[in-house]
Order: C-alpha cells, then sequence, then structure tokens
C-alpha cells in the first residue's frame, strides 16, 4: 500500500511539472507575442512633405526595431496630428514646431483647449511657408493681394496660422482678402483653373502640389521682405528666415526671401522612454533613406535635432541625441 501511495504521489508530482512546463511555454509564446509593438504615425496630405517622410519611417522602423509593425496614415496635418496624438488613434506624429507650441501653451487654435502628454522626440528640417501665384497674375508682392482670391489652407490648420500671420505683418487682415480655406492639393487644382490668385502653403521645398502647378504654369513665388520677418519674428519666435534658392521650381529662376517653421516629431505618452530612443536611434542612423524619400532628408541631422524644441523631450530619445 505504502509502495501504490508513493506512485500515485510520484505521478501526480510528474503531472503537476508537465503542467507547470505547458504553463511556462504557453507564457513564452505570450511573451513573444507581448514584444509585438504597433505604431501609427500620423503624417499629412498625400501632395505634402509628411506623407512620403511618414512612409519612409515607418518602413525604417519596421527593419531596425524587433517586433515593430509601423504604419502611416495620411491625415490633415499638423493640428490633426496633434488632436490625434490626443486622442490615441496616432502614437507619433510630424507636426510643425509652432503648432506644438499652440498646443502644449493653449493658444491659438488650441485656446482653452491645452494638450498635455506631447513628448518632443526630434526636430527635422524647416517648413518653408511659400505664397504662390501664377507668373499672369501680375502679383510681385505680398502688399499687393488685396482684394485677391486667396487660399490660406484648410481652415484651423497650421498653415492658415502661418498665412494669417505672414499677412498680419503687412496689415492685411481676412476683411482685405477673398479667403478660400483649401488643402494643398486643392489649392493647386485651384490656382492652374484660375479660380484662386495666390495659395500659400507650408512644407520643405521643394513641395509636391507647387511642382505640380509648376510643370504646367508659369509661377511666382512672393517673397517675405526683411523688414516683415523681423516684426514676425518679434511677435512669433518660432519663425526663421530662409532663402528659397533660385530653380527651386521648374522655370523660376529667383532667390526668394521667406520665413520658415520646424517640422518636428512629436509622441504622445504612450510612447516610452525605450522605444523614444529605438525611434530616435533607427531614423538618426537611417538618414538616406528619408533622403531619398523627399529631398528635405537632405536637411534632417542629429546636431540640430534639439534646436527649436518647443516642449519636453521624451527621455530616451534626448538620451540618444546626447550620446
Amino acid at each position: 500500500m505504502k509502495f501504490a501511495s508513493l506512485k500515485k504521489m510520484l505521478a501526480a508530482g510528474m503531472v503537476a511539472v508537465m503542467a507547470a512546463v505547458a504553463f511556462t511555454g504557453c507564457g513564452g509564446e505570450g511573451d513573444k507575442a507581448a514584444q509585438k509593438q504597433f505604431l501609427n504615425i500620423g503624417t499629412g496630405g498625400t501632395a505634402g512633405t509628411y506623407y512620403p517622410l511618414g512612409g519612409a519611417m515607418a518602413e525604417i522602423l519596421n527593419k531596425a526595431i524587433p517586433g515593430m509593425n509601423a504604419s502611416a496614415q495620411s491625415t490633415g496635418a499638423s493640428v490633426a496630428n496633434i488632436n490625434m496624438l490626443k486622442d490615441g488613434s496616432v502614437d507619433v506624429a510630424i507636426v510643425q514646431n509652432d503648432i506644438t507650441y499652440y498646443a502644449v501653451n493653449g493658444t491659438e487654435m488650441f485656446k482653452d483647449k491645452k494638450v498635455d502628454g506631447l513628448q518632443g522626440i526630434a526636430i527635422l528640417y524647416p517648413e518653408t511657408c511659400q505664397a504662390v501665384t501664377l507668373e499672369s497674375s501680375g502679383i510681385k508682392d505680398l502688399g499687393e493681394i488685396k482684394g485677391k482670391r486667396v487660399a490660406v489652407g484648410a481652415a484651423g490648420s497650421g498653415v492658415e496660422a502661418n498665412a494669417r500671420q505672414i499677412m498680419e505683418a503687412y496689415g492685411i487682415n481676412y476683411d482685405d482678402i477673398q479667403v478660400q480655406y483649401l488643402s494643398f492639393s486643392e489649392a493647386a487644382s485651384a490656382l492652374k483653373d484660375g479660380n484662386i490668385d495666390v495659395a500659400f502653403l507650408t512644407a520643405g521645398y521643394p513641395t509636391a502640389a507647387v511642382q505640380d502647378i509648376s510643370s504646367q504654369n508659369k509661377i511666382r513665388l512672393l517673397p517675405v521682405a526683411a523688414d516683415k520677418a523681423d516684426a514676425l519674428i518679434a511677435k512669433y519666435p518660432f519663425y526663421t528666415k530662409t532663402v528659397i534658392p533660385a530653380g527651386t521650381y521648374a522655370g523660376f529662376e529667383e532667390e526668394v526671401p521667406a520665413v520658415s517653421v520646424m517640422a518636428m516629431l512629436v509622441a504622445n505618452e504612450k510612447v516610452s522612454e525605450q522605444l523614444g530612443y529605438d525611434i530616435a536611434k533607427s531614423l538618426f542612423n537611417n538618414l538616406d533613406r528619408l533622403q531619398a524619400a523627399h529631398s528635405v532628408g537632405k536637411q534632417i541631422a542629429k546636431a540640430k535635432a534639439m534646436t527649436g524644441m518647443p516642449l519636453k523631450m521624451n527621455a530616451g530619445a534626448e538620451k540618444f541625441f546626447k550620446e
């Protein structure tokens, strides 16, 4: 009886051990599954600069970070991206630094709607405010746009804020123009069709929408005079002076003084310190892929990645840039 009892105890023990092994094995598979990371990247319209860059970022992260499943999606760009970061529909996004500033401080389009929990990953490249017209319009200066049909970007967008602030430096407000709230692609079509006179766009140059216009029409970029730029920067310090090189767009061989804000990569609080580090490291160790996606990639550099940062950085990203 004692021997039989011993056999039963041993058998029960073996079952327990096997169950524990099986359970541990299942847990191991679960751990592997848990390592899968899904990351949604907010970009912009398909005719802008954010969209191709975001696609390249997703490719880089998928190759460089084990278990990563990153995807880029077309959005309404900066303002929409901030709201999507807030509601969690995207995890990281490309946003203008001025829009990020408004969001974390509760000003402009985010007045009384301050957004908490945002983290900076990196400053990317200058985004130039471009005012485009057709040569046939006869308009050569921003001071001449009173009474004209002017596309100022989508309502409440970053482009719209830039257009309004630049016109303000010239003493022009919306009552002085015929306002058209149009996206990049809509503005390009309207300009080509003769339905508007001037279009404001904010993006790294060359911008696809402007290239589209210049491929079929002789265009002119309207300059921002030095004194007007100085006044603008005094009031809105996130702007910088920029020069758009001659020949940037087909058929227009003049150098154009302009102003720029900065494109940056922003994350919400779901992005951990480790993931922030991995994102920064992966992207800045593969800048050649970003350069291949769009020529603005040539302006992205590790040494400039924290310059003009308008909010607290993700600790992991900051660690990478300080290495």
